[in-house]
């Protein structure tokens, strides 16, 4: 394995439960909280106490029975919203306590009506109180994306210096380029005091497209934690994507990161996610979507039936997929029929398949999809016309 341990930090069931009616039950949360401690999460956020008695409830429930990763609870730099998240989290085996405060210009003089230096004093009296109740604290730097780097890095060795454990790095609104991310992360890793004292996580949004792409390029330059969530469901356009962040590094070796995911729940994480947040998976969906190992063109079919390695560079296998879907439609070439008919039992001699292609081509034209009932009563036929 390579030798940097990258940490996935999974907050489906706090930002992913934010998207417009995907609110899950304690019961609910409770399924899908121990499916991510079978994918082998590192932390999993869990929800944020102070915003409701049933998110509170959610949290201490969930906190009690996970006991191989770190729960996570949310708040504001509000001492209030970090006694009610120690609170939520008593009887965890590994608690976390998440808080944090705006950092860029937006945040601080139009939504906090404030100063920096006023930041910086709630900021560090947030991590000292939480770091009170719980020795895992991680500071979040919401906005760090539209955040002058320099006064980022103030902010963030003060976290440090207060106790955080954690310094997280929210690119809030999906603003940056992957190339300005990572230089944002470089920028810290080099100008903070301390700065080898905690973990640098990413937190990326979608809102261009850019989550997994600045989440990897977080990495490249030295943030040690990712956070996403399975589907990339979550605010707005939603997050980084817990699924593509984890196989890109599985697949590019080269990098020398990865993490302690066990793939091949994957596909069978996002089917329970999906299922109970009632928030489809669309089809051409990376690594879990029903079309991610489809192939429907002649050309493609006729090289994933020689070598699945000629147009997948994925096993479906390593992320809980049985097999490639050899999809039959009037762009469908012989290989792929013939491949087809050899799985349902039918041996066709190259004489006879001309004449059934020719059948097959009138079926997909007009059904689109050729599905195995159609090819049955096709290879059934005693005769068929030539070609």
């Amino acid at each position: 394995m390579p030798n940097n341990h990258i940490q996935i930090f999974d907050t489906t069931l706090r930002d992913g439960e934010q998207v417009p009616g995907c609110q899950l039950n304690t019961d609910e949360k409770i399924e899908v909280a121990l499916a991510l401690e079978a994918l082998g999460v590192d932390v999993m956020e869990v929800g944020f106490p102070i915003s409701s008695p049933g998110d509170f409830h959610s949290v201490n429930k969930i906190a009690q029975i996970i006991k191989n990763t770190t729960v996570c609870a949310l708040s504001r730099a509000v001492p209030k919203d970090i006694e009610v998240a120690a609170q939520a989290l008593k009887g965890a085996a590994r608690p976390r306590i998440h808080t944090g405060i705006g950092t860029s210009d937006s945040h601080i003089y139009d939504k906090l009506k404030s100063t920096r230096e006023k930041v910086i004093e709630r900021g560090v009296a947030a991590v000292k109180y939480a770091k009170s109740f719980v020795e895992d604290v991680e500071f979040y730097a919401e906005d760090a994306g539209r955040t002058d780097n320099e006064f980022l890095a103030k902010v963030i060795e003060a976290a440090i210096a207060a106790g955080a454990t954690v310094v997280n790095i929210p690119d809030t609104t999906g603003y940056c380029l992957p190339w300005q991310y990572g230089e944002k992360i470089k920028f810290l890793k080099e100008n903070v005091k301390g700065i080898e004292n905690a973990t640098i996580s990413t937190h990326c949004h979608n809102d261009l497209g850019l989550a997994t792409a600045n989440s990897i390029a977080g990495v490249v330059n030295g943030a040690g934690q990712i956070e996403c969530t399975i589907n990339g469901i979550g605010e707005r356009a939603g997050n980084a994507s817990l699924e593509e962040v984890v196989m890109i590094m599985r697949q590019h070796k080269e990098m020398m990161h990865d993490t302690r995911i066990n793939t091949r729940c994957l596909k069978a994480t996002s089917e329970l996610v999906s299922s109970k947040m009632r928030m489809p998976v669309q089809p051409n969906k990376a690594i879990v979507g029903s079309n991610a190992f489809a192939h429907s063109s002649g050309i493609h079919q006729d090289g994933v039936i020689k070598k699945r390695e000629t147009y997948e560079i994925i096993d479906p296998n390593e992320v809980g997929v049985n097999e490639s879907s050899i999809v039959l439609t009037a762009r469908s070439g012989r290989a792929a029929l013939n491949y087809r008919a050899k799985k349902l039992g039918f041996n066709v001699t190259r004489e006879d398949m001309e004449g059934y292609y020719q059948e097959f081509l009138h079926i997909a034209d007009e059904k689109k999809v050729v599905q195995d009932e159609d090819l049955i009563s096709l290879f059934s036929q005693t005769e068929v016309k030539s070609a």
